[in-house]
């Protein structure tokens, strides 16, 4: 039998889409020796006081929205207060850190500057000194900074940096798991890298962790904190094909989906090709004979 073709290429692409999750699949799977860390002293050589410091994960922790905290013009704000339209990336740093909390908020800008979502329009950020003697007039000076560096229309009302009471800045770390510690001989605060995600009610719903934050996993996060209100249907469908790995603070690529993705397309265009071949199959001479004689 002849096949018809643009049948074949069907057939072809289907195969090909297969192959390609199935190849994704087997090349995302660590290998015994790269899962497993070599062993080591770190542990045993690890600073007294990073031992209190870390990030405790709390998904889902409602953020307290009556907190009280000083806006960078000097006025008091509730969290609440900036919170409710849109999701917020919450950045808890001092803005008087030497080194790890501008990198932080470094990484924020670089990444948020590539998406197509506008901080006031699509999302908030929130930046939250954990500093309760740092003053509105610090958190101006580092708002103008990343509002010039962002450089977008409306940027200045979608970004927040506050400052605040201990009881306060106590409660809200506390309420998303983010553990810092004052050392006193270096006059300097020692805590993690993070970004939380909050949902518009003020609920966490990610953690982004580390200096540097994929766009991919900024956009997707963000999509995640409004259940698929904002962003476009790709953004949507990105979150079928990639999923958020808590250990990490990262999206990697959801592998079974994948993989049923591309049984589905086998399934799928083998029955187009089938059908698509009965349809144009040729008529039997008998067939034919009788419809002459029905003339």
């Amino acid at each position: 039998m002849k096949y018809h073709p643009f049948a074949l290429r069907v057939l072809s692409a289907t195969f090909a889409v297969a192959a390609l999750a199935y190849a994704s699949a087997v090349s995302a799977q660590p290998g015994a020796i790269m899962s497993v860390p070599p062993p080591g002293t770190a542990s045993q050589t690890q600073l007294p006081i990073l031992k209190e410091v870390g990030l405790d994960q709390k998904l889902n922790a409602q953020v307290p929205l009556d907190l009280t905290f000083t806006d960078e013009n000097g006025h008091d704000v509730t969290l609440g207060s900036l919170m409710g339209t849109r999701p917020v990336v919450l950045a808890l740093v001092y803005y008087e850190c030497p080194m790890l909390c501008t990198e932080v908020l470094n990484g924020l800008v670089a990444s948020a500057e590539t998406l197509s979502f506008d901080a006031g329009k699509q999302f908030d950020i929130i930046a939250v000194s954990f500093d309760p003697g740092e003053t509105a007039s610090l958190a101006a000076q580092k708002k103008a900074m990343y509002v010039k560096r962002y450089g977008r229309p409306g940027a200045e009302a979608g970004m927040h940096f506050l400052t605040g009471r201990q009881q306060a800045i106590e409660a809200l770390t506390s309420a998303v798991g983010f553990r810092y510690k004052y050392d006193p001989t270096t006059d300097q605060f020692a805590h993690v890298a993070t970004l939380t995600i909050l949902t518009p009610q003020g609920r966490v719903s990610r953690y982004l962790e580390g200096i540097e934050y994929a766009p991919r996993d900024l956009k997707l996060a963000l999509v995640e904190a409004t259940n698929g209100q904002i962003g476009t249907a790709v953004d949507r469908a990105l979150l079928f094909c990639y999923h958020y790995d808590p250990e990490t603070g990262k999206y990697g690529l959801a592998i079974m989906n994948l993989v049923r993705l591309g049984g589905i397309a086998v399934v799928a265009g083998v029955a187009s090709f089938i059908l698509f071949n009965l349809r144009r199959r040729p008529q039997t001479p008998a067939v034919i004979t009788a419809a002459t004689d029905k003339r």
